[in-house]
């Protein structure tokens, strides 16, 4: 079985409140209804999965490579400031 290539998600806070997500690489809040990106390696997570599991965020839809491109450039950006 040939390995699939990784890729980052879109999550949303499905919420009524803000949610604060504290994973090994970082710390993200999400306030309701919003959504923001997160790497390959973020989505094993087991902050973020228990976050899924309990329903506080979800998941938009996978992201594309150029998304996953920008993604780890910004982050990249602000770990060098």
């Amino acid at each position: 079985m040939a390995d699939r290539e990784r890729r980052g998600m879109l999550i949303k806070n499905s919420g009524t409140r803000s949610v604060e997500i504290s994973m090994a690489s970082r710390t993200m809040e999400l306030r309701p209804g919003e959504e923001k990106f997160i790497t390959p390696e973020e989505v094993l997570d087991p902050k973020l999965r228990e976050a899924l599991q309990i329903r506080e965020i979800s998941i938009v839809r996978p992201a594309t490579t150029e998304e996953d491109v920008a993604l780890r450039e910004q982050l990249e950006a602000q770990q060098e400031e």
